[in-house]
C-alpha cells in the first residue's frame, strides 16, 4: 500500500489571472494527512477555506470555479492537475485573489515548483477510489461523453473534435501519471480568435494574451477588427495574413490542444478527493461534463462510505492460516480469520470463508443458516488483533484484548458460501498499548457489518 504524500515545504507562484487580469500570488503549503486539497483566501478578512471538491464547483465556463458561501476561486484546473499527477494527497493553497495565476497556460510551472521543493510521505495510507464497473456519462447536445473502465492504475484516452480547418480531430493519451510531466504538463490552453469578442462580453479572458494561450485563427477577420480585439485586451497589435496559430510561441505538439484537454480532465478528476484507479475514455471533454462525472463519483463515494477491498484469491496472502495461528491464540472452532491480504502500519484486510460445515449452523439456523452477528464482530476483532500485533517486535509473545466495542451495525446477512472481507483502520495512534480501530465486513461490494473497537496489547506471562 502507498502512503499519502504532501509537500516537503511551501512554494509560491505569482502571475495574472486569465479571466480577472489581476496579479495574484498562490502559496502551496504542506498539509496534514486526510485533509486533501484546500484553498484559503488570505485576502479576505475571515480567511475562508474552500475544499477542492466537485460539489463545490458552481461554474465551468472556460475554467473550473470553486464557490463556497459566496467566496470563489477560479481557473484551478492546472494547479489541481499538477498536484494530482505528482500524487500529492494533501496541500493547503493560500491565495490572495479570486483566481489562480494562468502563467503560460499550462501546468508545467506548477510541476517544476513541486519537484523543486520535494515531496514527503505521511503515515496514513492512500485511500483510492477503485472503478469496479463501467461508468458512462453523456451530453447528447455536444456529443461529449466520458467512460471509465476498471483498470489497476490511472490512464486517459482523449478525443477532441471542432468544426475548424485548423483544429479538427485530435487524439491524446496518458498511459500513467509518471508520463504527465514530459507529455502533458506543458500543453497550453487554447482559444479561437472568433470566440474572443463573446468571451470579453461575458467578462472573461481579461488577462489573456498571445503568451498564455494557443490562439487559433481559422476564419479570416479584417485586420482592423483584429486590432480592435487587441485593444480590448490591452495587448499589442499583430499583423495576421494567414490562417493558423498566431500565439507568440509556436505549438509544441501537433496535438497540443488534445493534450491540454486531457490535462484539464486530470485537474477536474482531482476534485473527487481521492486518487482514482481506472481508465477514462474522453470524447470531446470539457469542464462541465468533467465535473458531472466527478460529482457522480463523489455521490457514489458518499453512498458507499468506504469501498470494499479488492480480493484476488490468485495472489498469495501476506499471512496464511499457519502464520495466523502463530500470532493468535484462537483455535477451532473460534479461529475466524483464514488469511490476510493487505497489511500496513495503519490498516489490515483479512478474509473469512464461510462454509456450511461450521458447527454454528447446526443451531443458527438449521433450515436457514445465517452467520451470527456476534461472530462477524469476533472475526473482525481478530483481524484487528493481527494489525496491532504487527506493530511490535516478536508479536507471538503478545496477546490482544478488546476493551470496548461501539457503533455496531448489521446491514446484510451472511450465509454459507459467502466470503467475508474485513478492513480495519486505526482511528488513533497506539498509546500505552491501547488503540482504537474502525472496522468493516464486506460481502462482495456490500457492507455486511461495521463496528468501532478499543483494544489493548499485553505481553504474555
Amino acid at each position: 500500500m502507498a502512503n499519502q504524500l504532501t509537500l516537503k515545504k511551501d512554494f509560491s507562484i505569482s502571475g495574472k489571472g486569465l479571466h480577472t487580469g489581476l496579479h495574484i500570488t498562490a502559496r502551496f503549503c504542506p498539509a496534514e494527512p486526510n485533509t486533501g486539497y484546500r484553498f484559503i483566501r488570505i485576502d479576505l478578512e475571515d480567511r475562508p477555506i474552500i475544499e477542492a471538491l466537485a460539489e463545490n464547483v458552481n461554474n465551468t465556463e472556460r475554467g473550473t470555479v470553486l464557490n463556497k458561501d459566496g467566496v470563489q476561486i477560479s481557473t484551478i484546473e492546472h494547479a489541481m492537475a499538477a498536484l494530482y499527477a505528482s500524487e500529492i494527497d494533501n496541500c493547503l493553497i493560500e491565495i490572495n485573489g479570486p483566481e489562480m495565476p494562468i502563467l503560460d497556460g499550462s501546468a508545467i510551472e506548477f510541476i517544476m515548483a513541486i519537484k523543486n521543493v520535494g515531496i514527503i510521505e505521511q503515515e496514513y495510507d492512500k485511500q483510492y477510489y477503485v472503478v469496479r464497473n463501467r461508468i458512462e456519462i453523456k451530453n447528447p447536445e455536444t456529443g461529449a461523453s466520458l467512460i471509465i473502465m476498471p483498470y489497476d492504475g490511472f490512464s486517459i484516452t482523449t478525443l477532441i473534435s471542432y468544426d475548424s480547418t485548423i483544429l479538427s480531430n485530435q487524439f491524446a493519451r496518458l498511459n500513467e501519471l509518471a508520463d504527465f510531466e514530459t507529455e502533458i504538463a506543458d500543453s497550453r490552453t487554447f482559444v479561437f480568435v472568433r470566440e474572443v469578442e463573446v468571451l470579453l462580453k461575458h467578462n472573461l479572458i481579461k488577462g489573456g494574451d498571445l503568451d498564455n494561450a494557443l490562439v487559433i485563427y481559422d476564419q479570416e477577420i479584417p485586420q482592423e477588427k483584429l486590432d480592435d480585439i487587441a485593444d480590448a485586451m490591452n495587448i499589442p497589435h499583430k499583423l495576421v495574413n494567414k490562417l493558423g496559430y498566431i500565439n507568440n510561441k509556436p505549438i509544441l505538439y501537433d496535438n497540443e490542444p488534445a493534450r491540454h484537454k486531457l490535462m484539464d480532465l486530470v485537474g477536474d478528476i482531482a476534485l473527487i478527493g481521492k486518487p482514482l484507479k481506472g481508465h477514462i475514455i474522453a470524447t470531446r471533454p470539457g469542464h462541465k461534463i468533467n465535473n458531472q462525472l466527478a460529482r457522480l463519483l463523489r455521490k457514489d463515494m458518499k453512498r458507499q462510505e468506504v469501498q470494499a477491498p479488492i480480493y484476488n484469491p490468485d495472489i498469495p496472502p501476506i499471512m496464511d492460516n499457519v502464520r495466523i495461528k502463530q500470532l493468535l491464540p484462537h483455535r477451532w472452532p473460534i479461529q475466524m480469520v483464514d488469511k490476510v491480504i493487505e497489511l500496513s502500519n495503519r490498516h489490515i484486510v483479512g478474509i473469512k470463508n464461510v462454509t456450511g460445515n461450521e458447527e454454528i449452523f447446526m443451531g443458527h439456523f438449521p433450515e436457514e443458516p445465517v452467520m451470527p452477528g456476534v461472530l462477524q464482530i469476533e472475526a473482525m476483532a481478530q483481524t484487528g488483533g493481527l494489525l496491532i500485533l504487527n506493530t511490535v517486535d516478536h508479536p507471538e509473545k503478545y496477546s490482544t484484548y478488546f476493551m470496548k466495542i461501539d457503533n455496531v451495525k448489521f446491514r446484510h446477512k451472511v450465509v454459507p458460501g459467502d466470503t467475508l472481507i474485513f478492513r480495519l483502520d486505526l482511528i488513533s495512534d497506539i498509546r500505552r498499548g491501547i488503540v482504537s480501530m474502525k472496522g468493516y465486513a464486506f460481502v462482495g461490494d456490500k457492507i455486511a457489518s461495521e463496528a468501532e473497537f478499543m483494544a489493548q496489547i499485553i505481553k504474555n506471562k
